[in-house]
């Protein structure tokens, strides 16, 4: 296996289509656990920017995003997930303000609830907490990123079974 690859048991979690918080609750047998380390504002960077698709002069403008981060926990004591959402304020119009409340709701309970997928762009790459998965979603002509970190605990966890 080449040394920039994922595990091949981890393949499928980082391609799964819709909510990635269903097959982690099926995995579980239970409700994900979620706990916040950060939810706030915060300026977008160059790369954070390019992700979401602006171009041009919008690259160079600031832009403020509300952008939540957690960790997920399946049915163990160490999380399963580091997870990072970014919501540019000028996609949190309309039925997307439900974003900046979720409190420990789980994302995937909002943006799936109606859809079982969603208009995506994904990458993944591995960095320093794991494998990542990076998805541009676009809910309701609303793009926002989140970044999904499959944390080495939760790799041990698919290759003990």
């Amino acid at each position: 296996m080449l040394k920039n690859s994922p595990p091949l048991e981890l393949l499928s979690w980082l391609n799964t289509e819709g909510s990635l918080t269903a097959v982690l609750e099926a995995k579980a047998g239970q409700p994900l656990r979620v706990q916040r380390s950060f939810e706030g504002y915060r300026q977008l960077s160059l790369s954070q920017k390019q992700q979401l698709g602006l171009q041009g002069s919008a690259l160079n403008r600031p832009m403020l995003a509300w952008v939540r981060e957690v960790q997920l926990y399946g049915n163990d004591e160490l999380p399963w997930v580091w997870a990072q959402s970014i919501f540019p304020l000028s996609s949190l119009k309309g039925r997307a303000r439900r974003l900046q409340q979720l409190k420990g709701t789980p994302i995937g309970y909002v943006l799936f609830k109606r859809c079982r997928t969603l208009p995506n762009q994904r990458c993944i790459c591995h960095t320093s907490k794991g494998w990542q998965r990076q998805t541009r979603y676009d809910w309701y002509g609303r793009k926002f990123l989140i970044s999904e970190t499959f944390l080495p605990q939760f790799c041990q966890k698919l290759l003990d079974i």
